[in-house]
C-alpha cells in the first residue's frame, strides 16, 4: 500500500511550524555546501508540502550535482581569478568601481532568485531569503574576485609544472602546503594567499615543529623554502603581493667537530671491497669509488651510456644536462661484462629496476641504497652519532673519497669539479673523448686507484718512519 500524503515526510522537516525541504549533501561536498540543503515551502500543511516538494528536491539535487562537477567549479573559480587579475591591473578607482559592480552582479546571478521570505531578527522586517548553499558559493566567488580569498593551492599545480625537479621535491612542495592549510584551519583562518601575512608566516614557522612531531629543523626549513619558492613564483605573476616567507628560517643545530659526514678511510674501503659483497654490489661500489658519481646516477645508467670510453651520467641536483666521465681502466672489465650482448637501451644494472607502482616518488636506487647500507653495517663500516639519523659514512662517502684522492694526487680543482659534476666557473667538459679538457678529466680519473692491503701497509710503514725521525 502506498504512503498517504499526510504521512509521507521524505525530504521534509518542520521549522517554526512550517514545512521545509531537506536534502543531504555528500560528505565530499560538506566543506563547500554544508551537510544539508534546506528550502522553506511556506506552508504548515503536510499534504500541501508533499505536493510542492518534488520540484524543489529536484532543483536542490541538481545544484549538488553541479557543485560536485569539478569542471564547473573550476570554471567558476577561474572566472573569479580572472576578475581579480583585471582588478589588480585597473588603472584608477573608476575602473575598480566598474569591475566591482560587475563582480556584484555576477555574484547575484550565482546566488539566484529569492526562495522565500525571512524576518530579520534585529529589525523585525521581512526580507527575501536566498538558498544558503548558492549564497555561500556566491560569497566565495565575490571574495576571490575581489582578491581577498585566493585558495592557497589554486596556482600550485601550474607552479609545480614549471619546475624540473625530482618527484621527491614535488612531494615536499605538496607536504609544505598541506601543513600550511592544516594550520590555517586549526587557527580558524581562511586558507587563502591574502590571509597569510608576514606575521602569520612567522607564527606558522614557530608552530610547525609542534605539528610535525620530532621532524628536524633541517627538514622544517626545507618546507619553509618550498613555500617561499611558491610565493616567489606567485609574486612574479602578481598572484601574491609579496613573498611573506622571505627570511623565515629556523635555527639549525650546528655540527660539532667530527660530526660531519665524511669520506671512507682507506681501511674502510678495504673492508667494503674485500668483504662478502654480492657481484652486483661489488660492481656498484667500484664504479662509485672510481667515478665519484652519485648512487642514483650509476643505477640509472643504460648500456648505451657506457660506451666510447666514458660514462654519460644523467643530470643530478643543479646539473642542466648529462655529464661525461671517463671510464677508469680498472672498470673496463666490469663494463664489458655488464654490456655484452645487450641493446643500448638495456639497463646496466637490471638487478635494480625502477619502482613498479605508478607515480612512485622513490628513486630507482632506493633498494640499492638499502642493500648497500645493510652490507656496510655487516662488514662493520659505520659511524653513528647520538641524535643523528644518518651514519657519517654512506654511499656518498665513495664520492667524497674520490674527490679527496684526486686532490691528494695534485689534480686541478676545476677538473675534479667537472668530473664529479660540482658547479664551477669556466668551460664545461665536452661530451666526447676529444679535446684537452676531456684528456685532463681522464688523467684526473686515472690518478685515483683503489687501495690495496700492500698500499695500506706501505702507508702505515711510512707514517711510523716519519714518527721515528721526528
Amino acid at each position: 500500500m502506498g504512503r498517504s500524503s499526510d504521512a509521507d515526510r521524505r525530504h521534509l522537516e518542520q521549522h517554526h511550524g512550517q514545512w521545509r525541504v531537506v536534502v543531504a549533501v555528500p560528505r565530499g561536498l560538506h566543506r563547500q555546501l554544508g551537510t544539508k540543503l534546506k528550502r522553506s515551502l511556506q506552508t504548515d500543511s503536510l499534504a500541501v508540502a508533499n505536493r510542492l516538494k518534488w520540484p524543489v528536491v529536484a532543483e536542490l539535487k541538481a545544484f549538488i550535482s553541479n557543485a560536485g562537477d569539478d569542471s564547473g567549479k573550476s570554471k567558476l573559480l577561474q572566472e573569479a581569478v580572472e576578475m581579480a587579475r583585471l582588478r589588480r591591473l585597473a588603472r584608477d578607482d573608476h575602473d575598480i568601481e566598474t569591475i566591482d559592480l560587475g563582480i556584484e552582479l555576477r555574484a547575484e546571478e550565482i546566488a539566484g532568485a529569492p526562495v522565500g521570505i525571512e524576518t530579520d531578527p534585529d529589525t523585525g522586517r521581512e526580507e527575501p531569503a536566498f538558498d544558503p548553499a548558492r549564497s555561500r558559493v556566491a560569497g566565495h566567488y565575490m571574495a576571490v574576485a575581489r582578491g581577498e580569498a585566493t585558495p592557497l593551492d589554486l596556482h600550485h599545480a601550474a607552479y609545480k609544472a614549471s619546475m624540473s625537479v625530482k618527484a621527491r621535491t614535488l612531494a615536499d612542495d605538496d607536504r609544505a602546503l598541506d601543513y600550511l592549510t592544516q594550520w590555517c584551519r586549526a587557527n580558524h583562518l581562511r586558507p587563502a594567499v591574502e590571509a597569510i601575512t608576514p606575521k602569520l608566516a612567522g607564527r606558522f614557522m614557530d608552530e610547525l615543529a609542534g605539528m610535525t612531531k620530532g621532524v628536524s629543523p633541517v627538514t622544517l626549513n626545507k618546507y619553509l623554502r618550498r613555500l617561499s619558492r611558491y610565493w616567489q613564483w606567485m609574486e612574479k605573476r602578481h598572484y601574491a603581493a609579496s613573498n611573506v616567507w622571505h627570511g623565515k628560517t629556523l635555527e639549525e643545530p650546528t655540527s660539532r667537530g667530527g660530526e660531519e659526514e665524511r669520506p671512507f678511510t682507506d681501511a674502510e674501503m678495504l673492508m667494503l671491497l674485500d668483504g662478502p659483497a654480492s657481484p652486483v654490489m661489488a660492481d656498484l661500489m667500484r664504479i662509485g669509488a672510481l667515478t665519484g658519481a652519485r648512487l642514483d646516477a650509476i643505477v640509472c645508467l643504460s648500456v648505451g651510456e657506457c660506451s666510447d670510453g666514458y660514462f654519460r651520467f644523467k643530470p643530478q641536483k643543479r646539473e642542466k644536462e648529462a655529464r661525461a666521465c671517463p671510464i677508469h681502466p680498472a672498470l673496463l672489465r666490469i663494463i664489458a661484462r655488464r654490456t655484452e650482448g645487450k641493446d643500448h637501451s638495456d639497463p646496466l644494472f637490471p638487478e635494480w629496476p625502477g619502482p613498479k607502482k605508478a607515480g612512485s616518488m622513490r628513486e630507482r636506487s632506493f633498494k640499492a641504497s638499502n642493500q648497500f647500507t645493510d652490507y656496510r653495517r655487516q662488514v662493520g663500516v659505520d659511524e653513528v652519532i647520538p641524535g643523528k639519523r644518518r651514519s657519517l659514512v654512506n654511499f656518498h662517502s665513495f664520492r667524497r673519497w674520490f674527490i679527496t684522492k684526486a686532490e691528494q694526487a695534485g689534480q686541478p680543482e676545476h677538473i675534479i669539479a667537472s668530473v664529479v659534476g660540482h658547479k664551477r666557473q669556466g668551460m664545461t667538459l665536452g661530451r666526447y673523448s676529444s679535446g684537452p679538457l676531456f684528456e685532463q678529466a681522464r688523467q684526473c680519473v686515472e690518478a685515483v686507484s683503489l687501495p690495496t692491503r700492500e698500499s695500506l701497509s706501505g702507508a702505515a710503514r711510512g707514517l711510523k718512519e716519519v714518527a721515528r725521525r721526528g
